[in-house]
């Protein structure tokens, strides 16, 4: 979670167009993965009938990035991360309907604090305020990484974590490289040090580590206990950027993270 954390500073901090800074990020990743699943001696062969789902979640997973990013960009670190970590909400809609669990009311009350959270983060509902666009951004890519997580929920039982990031930050940065390509060479060498980090720190290390987490938890209870990043994340925003949050933004991030308490304590119990 530390680790994942620091996408929101980096995505502040880098000043490169979206789209260059995602596919610079994925394709530097996937080679970092690949290597390391060499190393490991890691088989990269894919059933037939689980490659759909693999590209798909692949896509969902750039979508998710992009959006988060353009909605760090309109905001700040606090706004960005504590509206894209809404997707604890949407996984525990959706997780019944995708992969057949038991819905738990619990969830409803969760789901309640993080949307009352959300209300106090939106500064107007003027859609030409940034804030305001930033925020609907980011529940966009709460939901479509609340999608992606369920659905390699199954195939991270049965594949490496390593190996499923691999592919799909191969699949994004597929996607993604005519943006690297003709973007200016000079302007994206000058960020390279934040995006070394990005594909390393966050990519390469923290989502894998959070692939394999699903091997222990549904992914509901993963995806609320993480809501911590937001917390990791502000700090770092405020340590390197001098980003501080105004009270309101703190106050909603509260009830959202209260939602951790609640779900770490019934966890634990």
């Amino acid at each position: 979670m530390l680790f994942i954390s620091t996408s929101g500073a980096l995505g502040r901090y880098v000043e490169l167009p979206v789209p260059v800074t995602i596919g610079a990020r994925a394709l530097l990743a996937f080679v970092l993965l690949a290597l390391y699943c060499r190393f490991k001696k890691m088989s990269f062969k894919v059933e037939k009938k689980d490659l759909p789902m693999v590209v798909l979640s692949g896509v969902l997973m750039g979508f998710h990035w992009i959006t988060y990013f353009y909605a760090l960009q309109l905001s700040s670190v606090a706004i960005g991360m504590l509206s894209m970590f809404t997707y604890p909400v949407w996984t525990a809609f959706f997780e019944p309907f995708l992969l057949k669990t038991t819905f738990q009311k619990i969830h409803l009350l969760l789901a309640v604090l993080v949307l009352c959270g959300i209300y106090f983060l939106i500064p107007d509902l003027n859609m030409e305020n940034s804030y305001t666009l930033a925020i609907g951004l980011g529940v966009v890519s709460a939901i479509v990484y609340a999608l992606r997580n369920l659905l390699m929920k199954p195939k991270v039982v049965k594949y490496n974590g390593s190996l499923m990031m691999t592919y799909q930050t191969g699949i994004v940065g597929f996607l993604l490289l005519p943006a690297v390509v003709f973007a200016d060479f000079s302007e994206v060498l000058s960020q390279w040090e934040a995006l070394v980090t990005l594909a390393l720190l966050t990519t390469a290390i923290g989502h894998t580590l959070f692939l394999l987490s699903l091997k222990h938890f549904t992914v509901t209870t993963a995806s609320i206990l993480s809501s911590v990043q937001p917390v990791y994340g502000i700090l770092i925003g405020m340590l390197f950027l001098s980003e501080f949050p105004s009270w309101s933004t703190v106050f909603g991030g509260i009830l959202i993270l209260t939602a951790v308490v609640v779900e770490s304590v019934r966890t634990y119990r």
